[in-house]
């Protein structure tokens, strides 16, 4: 089983290559200390709409610094999405392998207990990067990630907004089940979401 640590030395354990729909090239990595900068281009450079969805404190370079001195700190596993042709990340993933109260409350809520086998997800892609098709072509090794590191089952980090079509038709589409709703302090209805890993 995969630690943090583990990854944090040596990145090319979960580092893949992948050609897209249209031919472009990307490549699935960790996220490295050096890549401060590249990181705070991608955040940057996320439209009013897509920074609504994602779950982010900050969208400049100091976001992006306290994100790559985060590495193999705390529980997170941080990954990028990174475009071959011009060096530029894509998109960002995230593995939260702590559980945290509330989402155990809600899960068991919803007579789903939470447990040491489980883990948090999210993902945010670049709006250039939306619609095609990354986010299919990347789910395999997402799952590949979490079995990895022991895992069975995958939640959603802070769930999804109900009003997020494309995002809810990416999780379906993947194997995702709806587990409850929930309306968050700024009175926005979020879905939770699960899915159960097969067996490799």
């Amino acid at each position: 089983m995969l630690t943090l640590t583990e990854v944090a030395d040596t990145p090319a354990v979960l580092t893949s290559r992948l050609t897209l729909d249209d031919g472009a090239d990307v490549v699935f990595r960790p996220l490295v200390h050096a890549d401060a900068e590249g990181l705070a281009g991608f955040l940057g450079g996320l439209s009013g709409e897509t920074r609504r969805m994602s779950p982010f404190d900050g969208y400049g370079l100091a976001a992006a610094a306290e994100l790559c001195d985060a590495i193999a700190r705390y529980d997170k596993l941080r990954l990028v999405i990174e475009d071959v042709a011009s060096g530029r990340i894509v998109g960002l993933l995230e593995f939260g392998f702590d559980l945290v109260a509330g989402d155990i409350a809600r899960y068991q809520h919803a007579g789903i207990g939470l447990g040491p086998t489980d883990c948090r997800f999210g993902v945010t892609l670049a709006d250039d990067h939306q619609g095609r098709g990354v986010g299919s072509r990347v789910f395999p090794l997402v799952t590949e990630v979490a079995r990895r590191f022991g895992r069975e089952r995958v939640i959603l980090f802070g769930g999804v907004l109900a009003e997020n079509a494309r995002a809810l038709r990416y999780y379906e589409k993947n194997g995702f089940r709806a587990a409850g709703s929930f309306t968050g302090a700024d009175g926005v209805r979020s879905l939770d979401m699960i899915v159960d890993l097969e067996a490799p």
